[in-house]
């Protein structure tokens, strides 16, 4: 390839043509040169990216949830102070106050007698005060049968009549399960995604035998009974000129005017 400098015409008018024509062969290869870059990074993909079997280094931190909390936790122990930054303050994170409306059940340590002895001199320790800490307990989940309905029957001397006090009404007429338990494994299921042979096994555990078979007849028909609100909320979704769903959760959004 020669390094010498092309002959250029003396004309003026001719030198802007000659650059303008330039210009746009140098437009045209920059377009080029941008198609064939885009079609070599996508081949690099194909040929190294990591494909639809193999685990994203992303989806590996599912697995890391005990080291993620433990993380947090420390995050969240440590006291909660004020640091003062120039013209604002800014509070430090720390652990979150338990709820005042939970129950508190109080342990009191106290030294033992010897231990209230002071080794210099002998004397008695004075209490001057005490360290309250508190820890936030759970019940574990339990059946209580606590829900029996006594009818009480009633006649007359005449021994023709007889009357029962009336049952108030249930979700599931002749059902075991109560409307409480009913609401329960409904929530449990559709809520926080506890299948119901997880649930007859937590049931089990816990002393009780329900059969996975009455679980779902039971959320059968608690399905017919809420049947008139997802009639409601299906006509409220279509009133709107605009619904966008996501197909894997089942959940929609309406947006637009009525």
């Amino acid at each position: 390839m020669s390094n010498e400098l092309p002959l250029l015409p003396d004309d003026v008018n001719e030198l802007k043509a000659l650059v303008t024509e330039q210009h746009v062969r140098n437009t045209q290869l920059e377009a080029q040169i941008l198609t064939l870059q885009e079609q070599l990074n996508l081949a690099l993909a194909r040929r190294y990216a990591a494909s639809s079997e193999k685990i994203a280094p992303d989806q590996l931190r599912l697995f890391d949830e005990a080291e993620i909390d433990i993380a947090t936790e420390q995050a969240e122990d440590t006291p909660s102070d004020s640091v003062t930054i120039e013209a604002h303050t800014r509070k430090k994170r720390g652990r979150k106050a338990l709820p005042i409306t939970l129950p508190r059940v109080e342990f009191v340590y106290e030294l033992d007698e010897a231990a209230r002895i002071c080794p210099r001199d002998g004397q008695a320790l004075m209490e001057i005060g005490e360290v309250t800490s508190e820890q936030l307990d759970i019940v574990p989940a339990k059946i209580q049968m606590l829900l029996r309905h006594i009818r009480k029957k009633y006649a007359c001397a005449c021994g023709q009549c007889i009357r029962t006090a009336s049952l108030p009404a249930q979700p599931i007429p002749k059902s075991l399960a109560s409307p409480g338990l009913l609401a329960h494994i409904t929530v449990s299921k559709y809520q926080d995604a506890l299948p119901l042979y997880r649930q007859e096994t937590i049931l089990q555990r816990i002393g009780v035998d329900i059969p996975r078979a009455t679980l779902a007849n039971g959320m059968i028909k608690a399905g017919i009974l809420i049947q008139p609100l997802i009639n409601l909320l299906r006509d409220q979704l279509l009133v709107y000129d605009i619904i966008q769903m996501d197909a894997t959760g089942g959940c929609a959004a309406a947006v637009g005017s009525t």
